[in-house]
């Protein structure tokens, strides 16, 4: 296990230069901001353990930064210092989200126990099922690892295609209950009138058709973990008993009198937007909250573009193992895959290179891809778009914030991408991405 960087943002270059030297002597790895736009920006370039940042800073204070690191990384724990005798602003902090907060002046001791309790880790060995180089997808598998030795119910949700089963069963291998069963479920994909029967299971003629008892779903995965995917699709009447189920934990089958102690992770899905669907009426409240105990995004593959040639490069040689043939990706076909905006995320991805090895008889060309026409950045176009700056964007929208940056330092270099990477500090392939999304924002 290796862990993450620690983030310290602090407007006191001597503050700063202590916190980190305590950090560095004990070995830990640390990013260092003098204020809340720095750290925005690194946060976007590095994998973050934990942040810890100073409340009273300018122009954007500790409040503001906490308020954009819960909206952009949500699975970041921040703890916010604060000066004595302003404890009112450490509660306010823990309200709007800061996992912990250090009163100034604090020794050593205290400052070292927070990291320890709260910075993320990653496996230094890498993940055999997944391909995680943005630094926000290797900050979530870290968090996804840390919850995974708990047994806390997990909610996940993204875009179809993203890899929400695979996240589930990443967190159920990296868990205690690893060596038990992994029983998945595709909530949408099976005929409301036998739904409750494939997951409480029924007795021998419960109903028509019922020649042999059958164990369900949540018995078959006791002692494991059972994925309800794509839970907001699950009928209201059904959504009731799976709450008694899961309140009780103990299930009766169609037909039975014999309740049955469960043992088991419950780890749920969704592409929608839950809050959505719970206001409209469509998912109950009490099943939501019951569901959501630890709720993790997994971003899509257009927000996180460093994985995408490699999750492609991954595809390419599962693809090709069979026939025990090599297939390599031409500079120009990373450029398109990079340029893509992947609105089927990963699953079109594997479509997409599945059809390229098809076609290519060598190096697999953008041609190969056969990608949308009208989906992928045009280039020679760069110089044109990068002089339309505009300059009345908030400070708090942070998005906004990052466009105005990026499209300004590529004026002032009239338009040269690689003078640009240098000064902004990262890659070609993010900042191709980049302007990629704002051309597709105007169309």
């Amino acid at each position: 296990m290796q862990n993450l960087p620690v983030l310290i943002v602090e407007d006191d270059p001597d503050l700063l230069e202590a916190v980190c030297a305590t950090l560095k002597l004990d070995g830990y790895t640390c990013l260092a901001a003098s204020g809340g736009e720095q750290a925005i920006e690194l946060l976007r370039t590095h994998a973050v353990g934990l942040v810890i940042s100073d409340v009273q800073m300018r122009p954007m204070d500790g409040f503001t930064l906490l308020q954009i690191i819960r909206k952009i990384y949500p699975w970041i724990p921040v703890v916010l210092m604060t000066a004595y005798g302003e404890v009112d602003k450490a509660v306010a902090a823990m309200r709007s989200g800061a996992c912990d907060y250090l009163l100034k002046p604090f020794d050593p001791h205290r400052l070292l126990a927070h990291v320890r309790q709260y910075l993320l880790t990653v496996n230094d060995e890498g993940e055999p099922e997944i391909v995680a180089e943005d630094p926000r997808m290797l900050t979530l598998l870290s968090l996804a690892r840390k919850v995974a030795a708990t047994s806390a119910t997990v909610m996940l949700t993204g875009e179809s295609g993203c890899g929400k089963e695979v996240l589930a069963r990443f967190i159920h291998r990296h868990s205690p209950r690893a060596s038990q069963p992994f029983v998945a479920i595709n909530c949408a994909a099976i005929p409301e009138n036998l739904l409750e029967a494939t997951l409480f299971g029924h007795e021998k003629g419960s109903f028509t058709g019922a020649s042999q008892a059958q164990a369900g779903k949540f018995e078959q995965a006791n002692g494991g973990t059972l994925l309800l995917d794509e839970i907001s699709e699950m009928p209201l009447g059904l959504q009731a008993k799976l709450l008694r189920v899961l309140q009780e934990r103990e299930v009766e089958r169609i037909g039975g009198s014999k309740p049955i102690k469960l043992d088991i992770r419950l780890i749920a899905t969704s592409n929608r937007n839950m809050p959505t669907y719970v206001r409209e009426g469509r998912f109950r409240e009490d099943l939501y909250y019951r569901l959501n105990v630890f709720p993790l995004e997994i971003l899509p593959l257009r927000d996180r573009p460093l994985d995408i040639v490699p999750l492609a490069q991954r595809i390419l040689v599962q693809s090709t193992d069979a026939a025990q043939i090599r297939y390599a990706l031409t500079e120009s076909a990373r450029q398109s895959l990079e340029s893509y905006s992947w609105p089927g995320n990963v699953r079109e991805l594997e479509n997409v290179i599945q059809r390229a090895v098809i076609l290519a008889s060598g190096p697999i060309e953008p041609m190969h891809l056969n990608l949308p026409v009208s989906a992928v950045v045009d280039v020679s176009q760069e110089k044109t778009q990068v002089k339309q700056v505009k300059n009345d964007s908030p400070l708090c929208d942070i998005k906004s914030l990052e466009r105005e940056h990026i499209l300004q330092t590529l004026a002032a270099v009239n338009g040269s991408r690689k003078m640009a990477v240098q000064k902004l500090g990262i890659s070609e392939r993010t900042l191709r991405y980049k302007l990629q999304q704002y051309r597709l924002a105007q169309c």
